[in-house]
């Protein structure tokens, strides 16, 4: 049964910093890709950024290019987000997400069936 745990959330001021953690479970990682969306209250869910985990490829929205980075750790089947320069239009649930590895990285939360409970993640002004 795959698992994914994210961790990380919490509560900072615009301009600092959060890194997230997704640690997946029940899954061959490097079979998968690893994707980050969020949601905000009354809103879509939306595509973050996303990692090949055998290529190492990675996907960023443009929203958070420059700010956000995404990279994976095989030894600890770790996903990392790591959040700078938080803009309070980043609050949102942050969740982490896999699927069976495809030819190029998806933004479509679709084509992700598994799914972690989700981080918060609040970014006051």
């Amino acid at each position: 049964q795959v698992r994914l745990v994210e961790s990380g959330g919490g509560l900072v001021q615009a301009g600092g910093s959060l890194r997230l953690s997704c640690v997946a479970s029940g899954l061959t990682v490097f079979n998968h890709d690893m994707a980050w969306f969020r949601q905000a209250p009354g809103k879509e869910r939306e595509f973050v950024g996303a990692i090949s985990w055998s290529r190492g490829g990675t996907l960023l929205a443009d929203s958070v290019k420059g700010r956000f980075t995404i990279s994976r750790d095989t030894a600890k089947n770790t996903v990392a987000l790591q959040m700078s320069s938080l803009k309070p239009e980043d609050t949102a649930v942050y969740y982490c997400a896999a699927a069976w590895t495809r030819r190029q990285l998806s933004v479509n939360s679709n084509q992700y069936p598994s799914w972690g409970q989700g981080t918060q993640v609040t970014v006051s002004s």
